[in-house]
Parts: structure tokens; C-alpha cells; sequence
């Protein structure tokens, strides 16, 4: 009977330690907010950030891969417009993107432009969008840019 209690136990303490882990968009970004309204100027905003973390971003689903930090490594307040919303990342690095959009839900992508991630977002809603840069391969440190552009990626 102990070590079933001990055991129980030990898995409640597993499970609140794992949730700890999880990326939090309640949490400061890192590297920075940017607030944009529709037609922002200058097309593309960039950021410098850090790729990288300790969390597996498959916890996420939606095709999510690499490793992320806890906080958002950058936050953009957006006032949609007619325009659609491309938020990229670049790296020498083979990095990838996790976003949480305005209404919760998770969108990431790995290899958008050779190895490096973008999403386009044809009817973006007004709202925060927190940003994480991951390394596909693991680790962190990885020296990256993040982009908010409303013009068309070219391909």
C-alpha cells in the first residue's frame, strides 16, 4: 500500500513538473513586443532573437518540431487589416516557428524557405500573436531574426 501511495504521489509531482515545462504566452517576451496596425511601414519589422530552448515543441502537435523556450521570444499586437500577415523566422541555423495565434490555437512550421520557417496567414485576426523560434535539432543559442511582413513572401 506504501508504494502505491508513494507512487501516486510521484506521478502528481511527474505530471505538475512536466506542465512547468510547457511554453507560457502569459510570460514577457524575451526579445520584445511590437504593436502594428494594418499597412505598417517599414515592411518587414524585424527582431533579433535567440533560437532555442529546452522544451520539445511536438507537445504542441500541429506539426511542431524543434526545441522552444518557455517565454515568447517575441510578441506582435496586431490591428488586422485587408492584408494577410506573414510572420517568418531567418537563422544559418536550420530553425523552425511556433506561434500562438490571437484565439489560442497553435500554428508552427519548419522549412518554408529552405531551412528556414514562415507562415502565412491570409485573414489574420486583430489580436497577440507570441512568437518562438525553435532549433530543429535541438539546443539553443542560435543566433536568428523574426519577421512581420504584410507583403507576399517571395519564393
Amino acid at each position: 500500500m506504501f508504494n502505491r501511495a508513494f507512487a501516486a504521489v510521484a506521478a502528481i509531482g511527474i505530471a505538475f513538473g512536466a506542465s512547468a515545462l510547457a511554453q507560457n504566452f502569459n510570460l514577457n517576451p524575451t526579445f520584445g513586443t511590437v504593436n502594428l496596425r494594418a499597412g505598417f511601414e517599414p515592411d518587414p519589422r524585424f527582431a533579433d532573437v535567440t533560437a532555442g530552448g529546452r522544451i520539445n515543441a511536438q507537445r504542441l502537435g500541429n506539426n511542431c518540431t524543434g526545441t522552444i523556450a518557455d517565454a515568447p521570444d517575441f510578441r506582435v499586437n496586431y490591428t488586422a487589416g485587408s492584408f494577410p500577415l506573414y510572420i517568418f523566422a531567418q537563422s544559418r541555423a536550420d530553425t523552425t516557428l511556433v506561434v500562438n495565434l490571437p484565439d489560442g490555437t497553435w500554428i508552427c512550421n519548419d522549412d518554408f524557405d529552405g531551412l528556414n520557417p514562415g507562415i502565412v496567414l491570409n485573414r489574420p485576426a486583430s489580436g497577440q500573436y507570441d512568437v518562438w523560434v525553435g532549433v530543429f535539432d535541438g539546443g539553443s543559442g542560435i543566433p536568428a531574426r523574426v519577421g512581420i511582413s504584410e507583403l507576399p513572401p517571395r519564393r
